[in-house]
């Protein structure tokens, strides 16, 4: 199998140092807009090659691994590829993507989402493992092709992935939730302290509940305005709940209502009940 990716950045980065180990892959060939992140691809080992955009189309699989807009205009580029090509994108939004999907080559394409990634990014940030027991969201695999589902969860499979399955906009509201709002929050608290008249005396307290909560403003500014654009209505809904929680906390403390600071603090410990 000769495996394209587009993108080479962490989620792009990592997927070829993933993909390197398997048996079933022939070559891996990247491609990448910004000039650097060619030349970092290539001296870092993460890909055999640099190629064009249009010699990518001759791949058996093309991985989008770009921000939530490339991967809207790629597709509109790549509606001449074989029948037998597999298109995966790799966006933390679907809806609007699958949306966007040319007709032509809609078999072609598969919706996925992997649930992992860091606060870096560029060629440098990529790393083995990445993948490896993390969950893959796929979804409205009803619309893509035969041939495609089953390569896609081959490949999903061999990175030791956990595959759930769902259509788009459930996903969205989804991920809104779990990925979209919390980056939201994080480069909010990030800028209420860095607002501050003496920033540099209340960072020098910063240990690790702080740093462990403003991680994510570290992540790339061009790809989470995409996306937040691109998952408005579910983000704002999202914002608007965590508001509500935040209210209310606040005029219980107001109000030296200790009791029900206490419940709210240990409902919400639960969570970890759940997630470990």
């Amino acid at each position: 199998m000769n495996i394209a990716i587009i993108g080479l950045g962490l989620m792009g980065g990592s997927l070829a140092l993933s993909l390197q180990k398997e048996d079933y892959v022939s070559s891996i060939v990247g491609y990448d807009h910004n000039e650097q992140h060619k030349k970092d691809a290539i001296s870092l080992g993460l890909v055999d090659k640099i190629i064009t955009f249009d010699a990518l189309k001759e791949y058996d699989v093309i991985f989008l691994a770009i921000p939530v807009n490339g991967i809207i205009s790629s597709l509109q580029k790549l509606t001449d590829v074989n029948e037998n090509v597999t298109i995966i994108d790799l966006g933390s939004t679907k809806a609007k993507i699958v949306a966007s999907v040319p007709k032509q080559i809609r078999k072609n394409f598969v919706a996925a989402h992997p649930m992992t990634g860091t606060e870096n990014f560029g060629p440098h940030a990529a790393i083995e493992n990445l993948y490896t027991e993390k969950v893959v969201v796929l979804c409205d695999l009803q619309e893509s092709g035969e041939l495609q589902c089953k390569i896609s969860k081959k490949i999903f499979k061999s990175l030791k992935m956990k595959k759930y399955f769902m259509n788009s906009h459930e996903h969205d509201r989804h991920a809104a939730f779990i990925s979209h709002m919390p980056h939201a929050i994080s480069y909010s608290l990030a800028n209420t302290v860095m607002k501050q008249e003496k920033r540099d005396n209340i960072l020098a307290l910063a240990a690790g509940g702080f740093r462990s909560m403003s991680r994510l403003a570290k992540s790339s500014p061009n790809m989470w305005e995409d996306i937040f654009k691109q998952n408005k209505e579910n983000l704002l809904e999202a914002i608007t709940l965590f508001e509500k929680e935040l209210t209310s906390l606040k005029e219980s403390i107001q109000n030296d209502d200790w009791e029900k600071v206490y419940n709210d603090m240990a409902h919400a410990n639960k969570l970890h009940d759940v997630l470990d």
